[in-house]
């Protein structure tokens, strides 16, 4: 196995001309399980034998990376390189064992713990059986005290199973269910980083799952379990918990269908196949929508999964019975906002991603009762709908679609679901197609010349009026400058004769 196999030859070849006479340097880690399994290569962890930290820094300065220090007490850092494009990290870290493979017994699971000799690049380094772990599609923990070492390995380990296609050993299980409790003493933002991950890719709600049979959900994303068996009457087929965790399936449908790398055969589902039919044709504007994201270092799409994990989550707090039996929550959008933005802030999710996932929340009912009314959504409903939701707009669209699908399943008619669409297609033309006329109309007046010709100070007044013009020009009622004015002051007269 030569250094090109890892496809970053000129960063081995400076590390060859870095060493130290002597110097073990050793790929660990991901990198090496992803080539054995044939998967894309994007980051590099070496483990080395002298002065890591000193060999981090003198890679960056000489290939023009970026470094830092990650720890300088247990001797490990970080260097970003852009490469085609794409920026990559390159880890190293000193060996906290006396040998190479003690250290390996220290790491998490067996598939990770597979090292490579730059030095000797013939063979690969596996005294744990990880290479065959991998063959066996098997994940096994390297010692009895990994789990318990760090806990945090516990959403490391249904991430990989769920993404690698992989059972958990049987001891492997045992030791995941000692180590829970230690969760709750696993920093915030290390649990947010591993969950998110498991968000980002394919089958979340596996993942969710898992979580929940290792009884590991409650320190995660505690307020989930509140939803099990929370009854729904019809349309619903499934009850609170099983229809949150179809909706989040059904978003990663629809997100690979629409936004995703498009396959003939992945829509062959009518239900799919309607969908890329009518909405397939802003394909590139929800790709680029979803691959901008707000936060450098998560997925948008992970964020819109987390949503959706809570967009029902006060339905146990708002649930109510008619006489004749039929199932209420009113107002459970609004509701669940609050403990929607609790979670999201207790996981240290930004600012932004913490309003995104509120605001997701409180309007996924919003294209519903448009839909119900079966007239097309009218130039004022759809201005509002943005008004509210803004960007995350895009994200309750798809929401919408996802959470229509949990809700009915099999019983979901064709004829329904086209006029689903056709709202949501409604939407997107006034996001992407016709933003200045529904959605952000081109600003006829400002707040100062309206101080100004009204004698008003500044204030909520202010902002009352530019809010009530804008909807006008939004429907159509105020075109010009000279309306604008009309309407600015018979509005304010309306305002003071209340």
């Amino acid at each position: 196995m030569q250094p090109l196999d890892w496809g970053y030859p000129e960063l081995f070849h400076e590390l060859e001309t870095l060493a130290k006479p002597g110097q073990g340097i050793f790929l660990v880690g991901g990198a090496i399980r992803n080539v054995l399994l044939n998967l894309p290569v994007h980051d590099l962890d070496f483990a080395i034998q002298g002065n890591a930290i000193q060999l981090a820094r003198s890679l960056a300065d000489n290939l023009g990376g970026i470094f830092f220090i990650l720890d300088r007490e247990h001797d490990t850092a970080r260097t970003l390189f852009d490469r085609k494009s794409e920026r990559f990290s390159v880890d190293f870290a000193g060996l906290r064992a006396p040998s190479l493979e003690e250290d390996l017994a220290l790491r998490d699971f067996t598939i990770n713990a597979i090292a490579w000799d730059m030095h000797h690049p013939e063979t690969l380094i596996d005294p744990l059986g990880g290479a065959r772990d991998l063959k066996d599609k098997l994940l096994r923990a390297c010692s009895p005290s990994s789990l318990l070492d760090d806990p945090l390995r516990i959403l490391r380990a249904v991430r990989l199973a769920v993404h690698l296609g992989m059972k958990i050993e049987k001891e492997t299980v045992l030791l995941i269910r000692a180590a829970v409790p230690g969760l709750s003493k696993v920093s915030a933002e290390r649990i947010r980083d591993e969950l998110f991950l498991i968000l980002a890719g394919e089958h979340a709600s596996m993942g969710i799952r898992i979580l929940d049979r290792l009884d590991a959900l409650g320190f995660v994303l505690p307020e989930l379990q509140d939803l099990k068996g929370v009854t729904q009457t019809a349309p619903h087929v499934l009850d609170t918990w099983e229809h949150t965790l179809a909706t989040v399936d059904w978003l990663e449908k629809l997100h690979a269908v629409l936004a995703g790398d498009y396959k003939e055969d992945s829509a062959s589902d009518i239900i799919l196949g309607l969908t890329v039919l009518q909405l397939g044709r802003y394909r590139e504007q929800l790709r680029a929508h979803f691959s901008e994201g707000i936060h450098a270092e998560r997925s948008l799409l992970a964020l819109v999964k987390f949503s959706a994990l809570y967009h029902d989550i006060d339905k146990p707090g708002t649930r109510s019975e008619d006489l004749d039996g039929r199932i209420h929550f009113y107002g459970h959008e609004a509701s669940g906002s609050e403990p929607t933005r609790l979670r999201a802030r207790s996981l240290a999710l930004s600012s932004a991603e913490v309003e995104r996932a509120c605001v997701i929340v409180e309007n996924h009912m919003r294209i519903h009762h448009l839909a119900r009314r079966g007239d097309q959504p009218s130039r004022r409903s759809i201005y509002r709908f943005f008004k509210a939701a803004g960007p995350a707009g895009v994200d309750i669209i798809l929401l919408t679609l996802a959470d229509t699908i949990a809700t009915y399943g099999v019983t979901l008619e064709p004829d329904h679901w086209s006029r689903k669409l056709t709202v949501c297609l409604q939407l997107l033309d006034a996001w992407w197609k016709t933003p200045e006329v529904a959605v952000r109309p081109n600003q006829l007046l400002n707040g100062n010349e309206i101080m100004h010709e009204l004698n008003l100070p500044p204030g909520k007044l202010v902002g009352m009026l530019l809010n009530a013009l804008e909807e006008a020009q939004a429907t159509g009622t105020v075109t010009n400058r000279e309306e604008a004015w009309k309407y600015v002051t018979d509005r304010l007269e309306e305002i003071r004769l209340k």
